[in-house]
């Protein structure tokens, strides 16, 4: 699919519709394994409070959220059959803006979160200790 067919099917879609789409798409047993990882990335990032680059870098800091989230959109609307994703998306259409429940993406993103500190701490406890 060239990037520009990709680009209309995305733009009919608002971010957060589209958002909302992925949502559902990982929540869907007929989601092919490779998109529903990549699915679930977009979301975490999406939902993450922290970036890559940190927005209070000028330019830098808005530059990742706006390649890095069309970018996973990208690949996950081209890994995954055309039906399955006009499905979701109309799914997402009828949510008008209302939140889908998001527990289980915020407990997956603060679990990843406070793994990643654990794993920091217990590297500079054992740094500290071998020194």
């Amino acid at each position: 699919m060239s990037w520009r067919k990709w680009w209309s099917r995305l733009n009919k879609a608002s971010l957060w519709r589209a958002l909302v789409a992925v949502w559902y798409l990982v929540r869907d047993k007929r989601t092919p394994l490779a998109p529903k990882v990549l699915a679930w990335s977009v979301l975490a990032y999406a939902l993450s409070p922290i970036d890559l680059i940190p927005d209070f870098i000028p330019v830098l800091g808005l530059l990742d959220d706006l390649v890095i989230l069309p970018l996973g959109l990208w690949l996950v609307v081209k890994l995954v059959p055309v039906w399955l994703w006009q499905d979701k998306l109309r799914m997402a259409q009828a949510f008008e803006g209302r939140l889908p429940k998001l527990l289980v993406g915020l407990v997956l993103v603060i679990g990843l979160w406070l793994a990643l500190v654990a794993l920091l701490a217990w590297w500079l406890w054992s740094s500290v200790r071998a020194a």
